[in-house]
């Protein structure tokens, strides 16, 4: 008998469920019924080579491909979360202030389970990609003068009222399903990275990956925040935020790299030439935050969403 010959019967790997019913037992308690999933999660964990030589010798780097989530970015991991958990209290309606992606994540969970959606935008701000997605999934977009602080501000108000589910990450069920993404990694690479690098915008993320390396006992890596000094002008939109909502316990988990928008600029070019994956501006930041820092033994960098989303931003290729 040949010892390397696969078994006659071999066990079929499980297929993937989706975040809450991957993560269930670390999760708020949601009921089956009340469950909206688009199967998010569960992304890439690509090696990048060429990219770490052109950073520093010895390098291990490796890419989180947040993009292949159902909507094209990392919003979907809380998504699934947050808008469960207002179908379990009872919501008939989600409500978002966005920059792009949290607005076209809350309009495809709404849909998928038959909510209303609304979701306010800062006029002229917001790129094409996700606000088209926003609208084919049925939401009501309101555009509001002003920056994603302000159309935060309105948001807010309407949520006081209580009329109904703000899925910002105000929301803590979005920060406890975004944590999902460390778990992944620390499987993954069979323990946590040295060294993990991510955008930061409104800092939401940020502490979420530390809750989530926190919650899977394996230890904690060095976390890189990076924004870029242009935050207000930024052509990197997903992170053009003002004031980041999270920033005390976000700067309290990580410490805060800033870079310029050529930078960014530089190795979002770099990541398609080079690796043959197309993220969108902002997801470039981490990597460019690493390559001024040039941490030493294993990194991850966090590519937040997908190409797709901004492509008038490939003008600038």
């Amino acid at each position: 008998m040949n010892p390397n010959a696969p078994a006659a019967n071999p066990t079929p790997a499980q297929p993937w469920r989706g975040i809450i019913r991957e993560f269930r037992t670390i999760l708020p308690p949601i009921p089956e019924e009340a469950v909206v999933t688009l199967l998010e999660g569960n992304t890439p964990l690509v090696p990048a080579p060429r990219l770490a030589a052109r950073i520093a010798p010895g390098l291990s780097l490796h890419l989180k491909i947040e993009g292949q989530n159902p909507t094209g970015s990392f919003k979907d991991r809380g998504m699934t979360v947050a808008v469960s958990r207002a179908v379990a209290a009872g919501a008939k309606a989600v409500l978002c202030a966005s920059t792009g992606n949290t607005s076209a994540s809350a309009a495809a969970y709404a849909a998928r389970r038959g909510l209303r959606c609304v979701v306010v935008i800062p006029g002229g701000q917001i790129a094409l990609g996700k606000l088209a997605q926003a609208m084919i999934y049925g939401a009501r977009v309101v555009a509001v003068e002003g920056n994603f602080d302000h159309a935060l501000e309105l948001v807010r108000a309407l949520s006081d009222e209580g009329a109904v589910c703000v899925v910002n990450s105000i929301n803590p069920d979005r920060i406890e399903g975004q944590a999902s993404a460390a778990r992944e990694i620390v499987e993954q690479l069979g323990g946590p990275p040295d060294t993990l690098a991510l955008p930061y915008g409104g800092g939401g993320n940020t502490c979420a990956y530390a809750r989530g390396f926190g919650e899977a006992g394996a230890g904690m890596p060095r976390l890189l925040a990076v924004e870029t000094a242009e935050r207000a002008e930024t052509f990197a939109s997903a992170i053009r935020i003002v004031e980041p909502v999270h920033r005390e316990q976000a700067e309290a988990a990580a410490e805060v790299v800033t870079v310029t928008d050529g930078e960014i600029l530089d190795w979002w070019r770099a990541i398609a030439r080079q690796e043959g994956i197309f993220c969108e501006p902002a997801s470039a930041a981490g990597v460019a935050g690493v390559a001024q820092i040039r941490p030493g033994g294993r990194v991850v960098c966090v590519l937040t969403g997908h190409g797709l989303k901004d492509p008038d931003a490939a003008e600038r290729l």
